[in-house]
């Protein structure tokens, strides 16, 4: 059986979204603008409607997810490929959490299977993985038919609990089995409470309050530790 490492990557191995580079990538360069402001159009008041409690976080962030398919709808895989690039080299290198990319090294160097485990466009989260030497992503899949996106993404959307079961899956159509209990994740959000339950050894990354507060009962590892 392998030991792995499982993290989260906004707000735990970074500080800022990397769906944000998408966004910027169509918008900086002018690119499907009615696109952009229609998805912003739609999600930016569900917001509000989530901070009501009008609808739940799970679904606002499924949405979300989901809907970033539309950006690349029509788009061959080749062509997809430069707004990955682009999110990457112009919008998530700048915002790498260093003490977190050293403790990644860490698990790489010991041997452990690092996989990275997020809501974002699978092909982005793959794109991530190689920028850090890792082999493993998970994420949410596009739909692609005849070598072009349909602007459709392929649910169960990779958030909450379906993290977890997602991650297995990978691991398991590898043929990889995992000793989840000497294995470790790393998360911010108390929406991961399920990758962190999954292992053994959970750590909060810059938790937001709601997992700070469950990490301290439990007696988890918290980075950074001053909090």
């Amino acid at each position: 059986m392998k030991r792995a490492a499982f993290f989260d990557i906004d707000g735990t191995l970074t500080s800022e979204r990397a769906w944000r580079g998408v966004l910027e990538y169509f918008q900086n360069n002018r690119l499907r603008l009615g696109v952009h402001w229609l998805f912003l159009g739609l999600h930016y008041p569900l917001y509000f409607f989530r901070r009501a409690r009008l609808i739940s976080e799970s679904t606002f962030r499924s949405n979300w997810a989901a809907h970033m398919a539309w950006y690349v709808r029509g788009y061959t895989v080749t062509q997809a490929q430069t707004v990955w690039d682009w999110a990457v080299e112009q919008h998530i290198r700048h915002y790498w959490r260093v003490d977190m990319l050293a403790i990644l090294d860490q698990h790489r160097q010991a041997g452990d299977l690092v996989a990275l485990v997020s809501s974002g466009p699978l092909p982005l989260i793959e794109r991530v993985a190689r920028e850090l030497g890792v082999e493993h992503a998970v994420g949410t899949k596009f739909e692609i038919q005849n070598g072009r996106y349909t602007g459709r993404a392929i649910r169960p959307i990779v958030i909450d609990d379906v993290k977890a079961s997602t991650a297995q899956q990978y691991f398991n159509q590898k043929g990889l089995e995992i000793d989840l209990t000497n294995s470790f994740a790393y998360a911010d959000s108390i929406a991961d409470l399920q990758l962190l339950e999954m292992t053994g050894n959970p750590t909060a990354v810059y938790p937001d309050q709601a997992l700070l507060q469950i990490a301290r009962n439990r007696g988890w590892r918290i980075i950074p530790d001053h909090l």
